[in-house]
């Protein structure tokens, strides 16, 4: 709860990965995936609440085995490749009681922290429950970035009247990381996208902002979780 308003956690979970079959519970340092995205969930200061919805039965167990509380089964139709996940929340939303926020978690991002989320949550009640989601610094600018076609011709992203050569020259870019999204219940409900022109972003730093979507990247967020938790900053 934010100033007593009541918080709502999600947890979108489909069994169907297909870069990386069974993805949400492959082992990452001894737990299921999952179970990293649940235990910052419990540990947030502001979730009242933390669900689970998945078409898949052994992911629901697993959400379980670590206290996520599954309330209902996600219907086979919104759990194709191409189900938009907003479908999902939403629907998610309507099976439990009304909470005046809600905040997404994805779990393929293991190294977000309790922290990250309620810094997430806390920005968009004070920007009065408009979106906010978590973004990262790139280390590219767009400008540096090319469409390769067909004839190997190299197509600017962006058009730009002046070229950077220089990274120190270039203004900070941000790309969304997908680690927590967060925005007022009825806004969500009205605009059916974290994603406005009134959206706000929160930073995170780029070793807690890895998405696993293969196996090189579960092995990565291996690496980078013992070095975080080396580190004079440990994973919370």
């Amino acid at each position: 709860m934010i100033d007593g308003h009541s918080v709502l956690g999600v947890i979108l979970a489909r069994g169907g990965s297909k870069g990386l079959p069974r993805k949400n519970i492959r082992d990452l340092a001894g737990k299921p995936l999952i179970a990293w995205t649940i235990e910052a969930g419990h540990e947030s200061e502001y979730l009242d609440r933390l669900i689970l919805s998945s078409d898949d039965g052994e992911i629901m167990e697993v959400a379980e085995e670590y206290g996520c509380e599954v309330p209902f089964q996600r219907p086979a139709e919104l759990a194709q490749d191409d189900t938009p996940s907003i479908d999902t929340l939403l629907h998610a939303i309507e099976q439990v009681e009304s909470h005046d926020y809600i905040v997404l978690l994805q779990p393929t991002s293991p190294l977000r922290t309790a922290d990250d989320i309620d810094a997430t949550m806390s920005l968009c009640h004070r920007n009065g429950g408009t979106a906010c989601v978590t973004v990262t610094e790139t280390d590219k600018p767009p400008q540096w970035m090319y469409i390769l076609r067909d004839n190997h011709r190299l197509e600017p992203v962006v058009d730009q009247e002046e070229s950077i050569t220089r990274r120190q020259a270039a203004p900070d870019v941000y790309v969304p990381n997908g680690a927590v999204y967060a925005a007022e219940t009825s806004w969500l409900q009205k605009h059916e996208s974290f994603y406005t022109e009134a959206t706000i972003g929160h930073p995170m730093p780029p070793e807690r902002s890895a998405d696993v979507d293969t196996a090189l990247d579960l092995a990565w967020c291996e690496l980078l979780k013992d070095r975080l938790e080396s580190s004079s900053s440990p994973l919370r």
